[in-house]
């Protein structure tokens, strides 16, 4: 009996179909996709909208299928055309974190000139030059949005008040920012009081879309003294390193082999 790489999805209860080898030697759960056309009434409904590749316990029934099995991959060429359709859908690209940057600072003093409650020299400080390099393939972005302004301005009979919050962007010191917008929302609510009489409150929304590259600094201290003649010197140095992630694109022929390759395992 064969085991065949096929297309699948969930049963009814959101579950792997029993028939589907989950075992070490097998693979299960690849390459998601929906099944339903944006527009469209769909095809699959919850939970099984999703399409995944994985390896079945054996043939499909030549008499009928269940309702989770979707269809059947039998040679290479149809798997990679498969992945390659499923991946440009979804904009696969392989993402690989690379070392750009780094930079000591290394400081250098008694003992007795670290500990100062109020400083007065005796520190020295050494900064290296700064090592540069680049990855391979595109510089990676991150495209997103937040709140960076509200205004909630508030108006009874008795007067008027103002509220602003600002919370201004914030990415690493050592990325790139672009593509920057701001789109305006304004809500009014009024509500009456007795008492109070009419409050009308008006928030206004500042919402800001921006890219920024992938870039991430971060930094690690390594400490240590030395003491001679009973003089003890510490000295501390301060590594900062930028990691910079990088886009290239995803080899949708090597993922084919190496599924293929465990098919064939598998059924050898």
């Amino acid at each position: 009996m064969a085991q065949p790489i096929v297309k699948y999805t969930l049963n009814k209860k959101g579950q792997v179909p029993s028939w589907i080898d989950t075992s070490d030697a097998s693979f299960a759960g690849l390459h998601g996709i929906t099944g339903n056309k944006t527009g469209y009434i769909p095809k699959y409904e919850d939970p099984q909208e999703t399409i995944y590749l994985g390896i079945a316990s054996g043939d499909p029934d030549p008499d009928g299928t269940p309702d989770d099995y979707v269809g059947i991959l039998t040679t290479k060429a149809l798997l990679q055309s498969y992945i390659t359709a499923t991946g440009s859908t979804l904009g696969y690209k392989t993402v690989t974190l690379t070392a750009t940057g780094i930079q000591t600072a290394t400081t250098t003093g008694l003992s007795t000139a670290w500990n100062q409650e109020s400083y007065s020299g005796g520190l020295s400080t050494t900064t290296s030059t700064k090592y540069t390099a680049s990855g391979v393939g595109t510089v990676a972005t991150i495209s997103t949005s937040a709140v960076t302004k509200v205004v909630v301005k508030t108006d009874t009979t008795t007067g008027d008040s103002s509220a602003t919050t600002d919370t201004p962007i914030v990415i690493d010191a050592a990325s790139t920012l672009s593509g920057v917008s701001t789109s305006v929302g304004i809500v009014t609510t009024s509500s009456t009081d007795e008492f109070t009489g009419v409050t009308t409150t008006t928030t206004t929304t500042d919402t800001t879309s921006y890219t920024y590259t992938d870039v991430t600094t971060s930094s690690s201290t390594s400490t240590s003294e030395t003491t001679t003649d009973g003089v003890t010197t510490r000295t501390d140095t301060v590594t900062t390193t930028e990691s910079t992630n990088y886009d290239t694109s995803y080899d949708y022929a090597t993922e084919a082999t190496r599924l293929w390759d465990i098919y064939t395992a598998l059924n050898s």
